[in-house]
């Protein structure tokens, strides 16, 4: 039996309308214990997905532990793009036995939740797991996250998609939320961000728009 192919997005692709995105202890201290990945390029990287999410009117939520008595400010990088927005604090490490962040979850209302941020093994992992057992589909940015140590980052990563998490990219966030460059509405928001904190691709895109006038991902 043939299959025949149709010009349709497959429907575990994400959409900004089909998910929330949740950034988690992206702060000072979280990152002064990070090894697994430098802290520029994990911040860039968190800044990324939050302009993005920002960019496209994701549903995003931010949440800290400990700001004021440990873990300090969460990263401009993150918060910038949401001015105002509030910042829910808890004491607990995973924020799904945290009542604030679960109202304000549940308050958004999607079913498929991405992740990211500090640490992975223990911020990141729990509430993954947590989510998931309660029904969720679950995303991790697997380079807006990090901890202490390579394997124990790479063992969190490993532990997630054996659990069922779909893992992705920073970059691959923003370019699955535009996925078509004929997008008018979106394109340029797409380029500026990619060419902010899109690496040697957005340098690439730079040098196309200035050299040859290029329009295109």
């Amino acid at each position: 039996m043939s299959i025949t192919a149709k010009p349709t997005a497959g429907s575990a692709l994400l959409t900004p309308k089909n998910h929330a995105l949740v950034l988690c202890d992206c702060q000072s201290q979280m990152a002064f214990g990070t090894t697994s990945i430098d802290a520029i390029t994990l911040r860039n990287n968190a800044g990324l997905i939050a302009s993005s999410a920002a960019g496209f009117k994701v549903p995003t939520l931010l949440t800290t532990v400990a700001e004021k008595t440990f873990s300090g400010p969460m990263f401009t990088e993150v918060t910038a793009p949401f001015p105002g927005q509030e910042l829910i604090d808890r004491t607990t490490m995973n924020l799904f036995e945290d009542s604030n962040v679960i109202n304000a979850i549940n308050g958004i209302g999607k079913d498929r939740l991405v992740f990211a941020g500090l640490w992975t093994s223990v911020c990141i992992v729990d509430p993954v797991l947590s989510a998931l057992e309660q029904g969720y589909e679950v995303y991790v940015v697997t380079d807006a996250c990090g901890d202490v140590s390579e394997e124990a980052h790479e063992r969190a990563v490993q532990r997630m998609i054996q659990a069922g998490a779909r893992p992705m990219t920073s970059l691959q966030y923003l370019l699955e939320l535009q996925r078509d460059w004929g997008r008018a509405e979106t394109y340029e928001l797409t380029t500026i961000i990619a060419k902010t904190r899109g690496g040697v691709y957005g340098l690439g895109i730079t040098y196309a728009q200035s050299m040859f006038n290029a329009h295109g991902g």
